[in-house]
Formats: C-alpha cells, structure tokens, sequence
C-alpha cells in the first residue's frame, strides 16, 4: 500500500509539464496556510498567558537572570 506521499509523486510523474506550476502554487499556499495556523494560535493565546507573565510573583521569580 502506497503512502499519500508516493501518491502524490506518483500522480505528479504522470502531470504533464505545463500543470506543475499550478501544483507548485498550490503547495505553497498550502505551507503557507500552516505557517499563518501556527502564528494564529500563537497570538491568540498570548493574552492568556500574559495574566500569568505579568503578575508580581513572576516577576519576582526572574529576576535574578
């Protein structure tokens, strides 16, 4: 049984040439939509934690370094 991965070679060995620009695209666009998920989550959770960065026994606790 083949992965998605040989899969997606595969189809792509039988592509013609002129299509794989397009499939290029979309690849980026695709890592792109990822990397844009992770930051999403990443600023969405900031005001969460900063309850938790910004309290004086925090800071207290980093002083030293």
């Amino acid at each position: 049984m083949l992965t998605d991965k040989e899969m997606i070679l595969q189809e792509l060995e039988e592509l013609p040439e002129d299509s794989l620009q397009e499939v290029l695209d979309f690849i980026r666009f695709l890592k792109e939509k990822h990397a844009e998920a992770g930051l999403e989550s990443a600023l969405l959770s900031e005001k969460a934690l900063s309850r938790d960065w910004l309290r004086p026994e925090e800071d207290e606790a980093w002083q030293d370094l």
